[in-house]
C-alpha cells in the first residue's frame, strides 16, 4: 500500500482553500469520542462546509472513497446508476475524493469537482479529504475500526486483541451503512457496484426489518483490490 499523501501545501496561492478546509476539519473534531454510529459524524462538502450525516438518519448509505485517475474509475458511473435505481427507497451514495492511494486524485480541492463533471453525478460528491494517516477523517477511522470491535467469530475470541486495526485498503472501498447508522459491509475495489453480490447486499439493507437492522454485522469482504496489483492489500473477512 502506498503511504498517505499530503493533501494541502501551504503557500500564498492556496492558503484560503487550506484555511477553509482546515476549519471544516476542526468542526469534525467533537465526534471523535462518543460516536455510536455513522450518523454521529460529519464530512466536509465540496465547498468546505461541514455536512452533518444526521440528515441521512433512517437511510441506507454507501460511503465510497473515490479517485478520478484510478483504474477503477469506471465504477463512478456505476455508482450513479445504482443511486438512481434505489434512491426512492432511501438509498444515498456519498463519494469522498482522496489522494491517499497512488496519488490518483492530485488536483487541488477547488478543482476536484471538475474531474467528475463529465459523469453528471446527482449524488453528493464531497470535499477532497484523507481517509488514512494522520489527517484521516474521523468517519473513516470509525468505518475502519479494529475488527475486535465488530461482532466476533468463535475463532476470533482468543486472538482478537492481537489483530491489527483494519484500514481503508485502497480507492473505491465501499462501506454499506444501515438505516440505524451501523456498518453492514465493506466491499473493496474488485467488487463493482453492479455485481450481483453487491446489489443483493444493498437490497438486503433496504429491505431489512428493524430487528435485522440492529445487528450491524460486517460481512461482505473482498479479494485483493489494488491499482498497483499488490498482494498486500488488507481485507475484512466475513464475521457472523
Amino acid at each position: 500500500m502506498f503511504g498517505p499523501q499530503r493533501l494541502y501545501v501551504m503557500n500564498s496561492k492556496i492558503r484560503p482553500t487550506f484555511l477553509r478546509v482546515t476549519l471544516g476539519l476542526f468542526a469534525l473534531a467533537p465526534v471523535l469520542h462518543g460516536a455510536h454510529n455513522v450518523f454521529d459524524f460529519s464530512l466536509v462538502s465540496s465547498d468546505g462546509k461541514t455536512l452533518s450525516l444526521k440528515q441521512y438518519s433512517g437511510k441506507v448509505l454507501l460511503i465510497v472513497n473515490v479517485a478520478s485517475q484510478s483504474q477503477f474509475n469506471d465504477q463512478i458511473a456505476k455508482l450513479e446508476i445504482l443511486y438512481q435505481k434505489y434512491q426512492k427507497q432511501g438509498f444515498v451514495v456519498l463519494a469522498v475524493p482522496c489522494n491517499d492511494f497512488g496519488k490518483q486524485e492530485p488536483e487541488l480541492p477547488n478543482d476536484v469537482a471538475n474531474s467528475y463533471a463529465g459523469f453528471h453525478l446527482t449524488f453528493p460528491l464531497l470535499g477532497k479529504s484523507s481517509v488514512i494517516g494522520k489527517d484521516q477523517l474521523p468517519l473513516f477511522k470509525f468505518l475502519a475500526k479494529p475488527k475486535a470491535e465488530a461482532k466476533k467469530t468463535e475463532a476470533d475470541e482468543d486472538d482478537h486483541d492481537k489483530s491489527p486495526p483494519a484500514e481503508v485498503p485502497w480507492n473505491f472501498s465501499k462501506y454499506l451503512v444501515g438505516r440505524k447508522g451501523q456498518v453492514i459491509s465493506r466491499f473493496d475495489a474488485d467488487v463493482p457496484p453492479d455485481s450481483p453480490v453487491f446489489m443483493a447486499a444493498v437490497e438486503d439493507a433496504l429491505n431489512a426489518k428493524p430487528e435485522q437492522d440492529d445487528k450491524g454485522t460486517q460481512r461482505a469482504a473482498s479479494v485483493n483490490p489494488s491499482d498497483s496489483k499488490s498482494s498486500n492489500m488488507p481485507s475484512i473477512r466475513r464475521v457472523e
